[in-house]
């Protein structure tokens, strides 16, 4: 296990609401407000009556006192902060847990880069460097006898912006990845969530075509923790 989660407590969603905030039902009875750190739509991972887990704030000075961090959905936890992924790629990458990357020896986090002024998540020095973007993967759909996660599950012209400054990278013969952290256990595979957002899905095409990484990792989530499943196929 890669990240294990504080005690948490276990309850039912009762509704989320102005994007930042979850009622849960506790076990006790007593319903309380979570902070909601994802403030995009949520697309299947959001639905009242769910069986959810929060974390205890430990830092003072907060508002609210507790985080939302887990929702089961057809019996499969899944992740719900968006805080975690970049943290979660940080520890994989200092154990040189996830194959498909090229070899480095120094890993620097938030960089500045590209020609509309980004940060790139990761900037691998080795060799060669390498430019890796991070991206939270919750929305899943029935495929076959499975389901298939899918990025992203909204219009994003912020992953646009990504995408186009990774094609430049490569281009300029730089190498880029883009990592998707499938943040839920019961995906086998991966594919451009173009049904949310055509340009992104014509984009990511256009990216691999052209030589951008684009690396699924699977992760299963649990009230315990966090684990590393490792590198799941692309359906194009």
């Amino acid at each position: 296990m890669i990240y294990r989660y504080p005690p948490l407590l276990q309850g039912t969603l009762v509704r989320r609401y102005k994007r930042f905030f979850a009622e849960v039902a506790l076990e006790s009875g007593e319903v309380v407000t979570a902070h909601c750190p994802n403030t995009g739509p949520m697309t299947g991972v959001s639905q009242v009556g769910s069986p959810v887990c929060i974390s205890r704030a430990t830092a003072k000075g907060r508002t609210l006192l507790y985080t939302w961090e887990l929702i089961e959905v057809d019996g499969t936890w899944v992740g719900i902060n968006t805080s975690l992924p970049n943290r979660i790629i940080h520890l994989a990458l200092k154990e040189h847990q996830l194959p498909g990357l090229p070899p480095y020896t120094e890993i620097q986090p938030e960089v500045r880069y590209g020609e509309e002024h980004s940060r790139i998540d990761f900037l691998l020095r080795g060799p060669a460097p390498t430019y890796v973007e991070v991206k939270n993967t919750t929305w899943a759909l029935p495929y076959g006898a499975g389901k298939i996660a899918l990025f992203p599950d909204t219009v994003t012209t912020r992953g646009h912006k990504h995408l186009r400054e990774l094609i430049l990278l490569v281009e300029q013969g730089v190498a880029a990845a883009i990592v998707f952290f499938v943040n839920r256990g019961d995906c086998p595979v991966f594919a451009p969530g173009e049904k949310a957002d055509p340009e992104y899905g014509r984009l990511l095409r256009l990216a691999h075509s052209r030589g951008v990484l684009v690396l699924p990792y699977r992760f299963r989530v649990s009230p315990e923790g966090i684990a590393l499943e490792g590198l799941i196929p692309v359906v194009w």
